[in-house]
């Protein structure tokens, strides 16, 4: 099926791009902190549409979507993607969040409970009153300096984003190597988003209100994740009532680039099986 690509208006009037492909149900994919749409990668974008209805969507101020002027919470950003599902006649969907895209998914379910079917957060927290924090030194490494080339920029957060197996694999390099061929067909996200989506992660709290989610919820996190600690991971899991948990084995932040199949065979069957 040709993919479908359009605009979707916020209600503050921005514009946020998306892309629709593949047929069946519907998944909503959230990204993480700096990425747009196309951080997911197209080996597990080819996957998840060969099961699934993929709704593929640049957060404000990334990629083709319009740049915010103004600070936003990630309930803002969670209220974009239901106008997005609007604007695409989608009333009810599954929702698929990594890293700040799972902070957002959790907003999304306790916002929009009767419009979540199934949920997938991966690599996330639940805010930093219950979380377990990274080093800060990895952290810093996923923040350009002032005047940083963009190539040496992306290679520095690579370095602590994927798994130490991924990245000492000829194969991980290969794919690393590609994606910053590939960063100039594609805005790249300016310093004032980063800054913007930085202070609303940091505003971002959801552990007292976990036990409201109803919805099937599965967590998945690789346990060599430098960014969010794997046992974040174990606190949602325990916060979410019905919730399943599987653990990507050496497996870093960026599992979906690093073991693409066995992300969506366990998430897809798990979303499959939602009723």
């Amino acid at each position: 099926m040709a993919s479908v690509r359009d605009f979707a208006e916020n209600k503050d009037g921005l514009k946020l791009r998306y892309e629709i492909r593949g047929a069946g149900e519907p998944v909503a994919l959230i990204m993480g902190f700096s990425g747009s749409g196309r951080g997911w990668g197209d080996p597990f974008l080819k996957l998840m549409e060969a099961r699934f209805k993929i709704f593929v969507i640049d957060n404000r101020g990334t990629g083709e979507s319009d740049k915010a002027a103004t600070e936003f919470t990630l309930s803002d950003l969670a209220a974009d993607i239901a106008a997005v599902l609007d604007h695409a006649k989608t009333p009810r969907a599954h929702i698929f969040g990594i890293s700040m895209g799972g902070m957002i998914a959790q907003e999304f379910v306790l916002a929009y409970p009767e419009r979540t079917r199934g949920l997938v957060l991966g690599c996330t927290n639940c805010g930093s009153s219950h979380s377990v924090p990274a080093d800060p030194a990895a952290l810093a490494n996923l923040i350009p300096a002032p005047g940083m080339d963009p190539i040496v920029a992306a290679r520095r957060a690579f370095s602590v984003a994927c798994g130490k197996v991924f990245l000492n694999s000829e194969a991980g390099q290969a794919i690393l190597n590609q994606a910053i061929a590939d960063m100039g067909n594609y805005p790249i996200t300016p310093m004032d988003t980063l800054m913007r989506q930085g202070q609303a992660i940091g505003g971002f709290d959801s552990f007292a209100r976990l036990g409201q989610i109803k919805s099937p919820t599965l967590i998945i996190h690789g346990d060599d994740d430098s960014i969010v600690p794997y046992p974040n991971a174990e606190v949602l899991h325990g916060a979410i009532a019905g919730s399943k948990m599987h653990t990507l084995k050496a497996a870093g932040h960026m599992f979906f680039w690093e073991v693409p199949d066995e992300t969506v065979r366990v998430a897809g069957d798990f979303l499959a099986a939602v009723k």
